[in-house]
């Protein structure tokens, strides 16, 4: 189920599209740039080369968060790094939430509310990232020209709808021990100033 930014915060118990990788990092490609997107074809970890793909580039970012290039015309993605949580976009935030430990997503998002709200929170500072609009939240293994195509089991590749504008993002993540059993996982997107 994909909603629009308006309607997401005019209606905030609509639940929002969670996005699970098969290990790897998730990563957020410009709409405009999916094509480019090749993920785990022919890298290093997958063992057909010794130059790096896609899938390979997007493991290699060691922070929380951190942004690469995507393709030859100057688009980059998002790469959602540190380990393969179950992630979504909470629009209203401009914030991917990542499922690190909770019961239930209703305690996961009120935590993730009380961390952003918090002045105290420990931000990491993890770069710029250019886009040019809506974006698409996947796995980085999945090339982005192949998410419309059935699995051969069944089921198709996971992903969701990230409704940004065009814009330069200032971003920051964090890892947060909200009680004894929430850990809040939080990469916000916060407007550059021109």
């Amino acid at each position: 189920m994909s909603i629009s930014s308006s309607a997401a915060a005019d209606a905030p118990h609509i639940s929002p599209v969670w996005v699970e990788s098969m290990g790897g990092p998730l990563i957020v490609v410009p709409v405009s740039s999916l094509a480019a997107w090749w993920g785990a074809k022919t890298g290093v970890l997958a063992g057909d080369a010794t130059t790096p793909d896609d899938y390979d580039r997007a493991c290699a970012v060691d922070d929380l968060a951190g942004v690469i290039a995507v393709g030859n015309n100057g688009a980059q993605a998002l790469v959602l790094a540190d380990e393969p949580a179950t992630s979504c976009f909470l629009p209203e935030h401009r914030a991917f939430l990542r499922w690190l430990a909770a019961d239930s997503e209703a305690e996961l998002k009120a935590a993730a509310r009380a961390v952003l709200a918090d002045a105290a929170t420990q931000w990491e500072e993890c770069g710029t990232w250019a886009s040019d609009g809506p974006a698409t939240l996947m796995d980085s293994a999945e090339a982005g020209a192949e998410l419309d195509i059935e699995y051969p089991g069944g089921g198709m590749p996971a992903r969701a709808s990230v409704p940004l504008p065009a814009g330069r993002w200032k971003v920051r993540a964090t890892h947060t021990k909200a009680d004894e059993e929430t850990w809040v996982g939080l990469v916000q997107l916060l407007p550059v100033e021109s």
